[in-house]
């Protein structure tokens, strides 16, 4: 008797364990190719204090240039502001990683984000641009709103990326 006492109580933690966690992690990955020289894009991109390429960004300031560490704040043209920290910078490779450190969901509904910003030469001599972003949705626990809750926040992701990709197409096709 005891043991099967033992079984269903196991049973009920394993369940509820089960029940309780929480959000996984989201990524995304947008990728365009841009009728230009891997030069002229990295050009482009290259400086982590500048992001005024992209068309939600009202400004761009930050400290420490494109130097592992720099910061920037984007302010948007919707309102709000994103804070962000270079962790990687690898302009031989053609890309860096950064991360979010400070953002209110009301700007973006995402926690713990990330992401690397990659250049790669195609054979035909353009530039396939990828821009991948790892991060947990608004709400960190169970039963999130719809507007804090995975589906918003990789809306809200891959629309950020793709409206900068195209406007960056656009920008170095001209």
């Amino acid at each position: 008797m005891k043991i099967i006492f033992f079984i269903l109580i196991s049973l009920i933690i394993a369940s509820a364990e089960t029940l309780a966690h929480g959000p996984t992690r989201q990524k995304v990955v947008e990728k365009i190719i841009i009728q230009a020289p891997i030069e002229k894009v990295w050009h482009a991109v290259r400086d982590f204090q500048n992001m005024s390429w992209h068309p939600a960004v009202a400004s761009s300031t930050g400290e420490g240039g494109s130097a592992v560490g720099a910061t920037r704040t984007l302010t948007l043209k919707k309102g709000g502001s994103i804070t962000e920290n270079l962790e990687k910078y690898l302009p031989s490779e053609y890309k860096y990683f950064y991360r979010i450190v400070e953002v209110s969901t009301a700007v973006l509904p995402i926690n713990n984000y990330s992401a690397w910003f990659m250049l790669k030469q195609t054979a035909e001599g353009n530039t396939e641009v990828i821009w991948k972003g790892a991060f947990y949705r608004g709400y960190m626990n169970n039963n999130p709103p719809a507007d804090l809750n995975d589906k918003a926040a990789i809306a809200a992701v891959r629309g950020l990326y793709i409206s900068g990709l195209n406007q960056l197409k656009k920008l170095l096709e001209e």
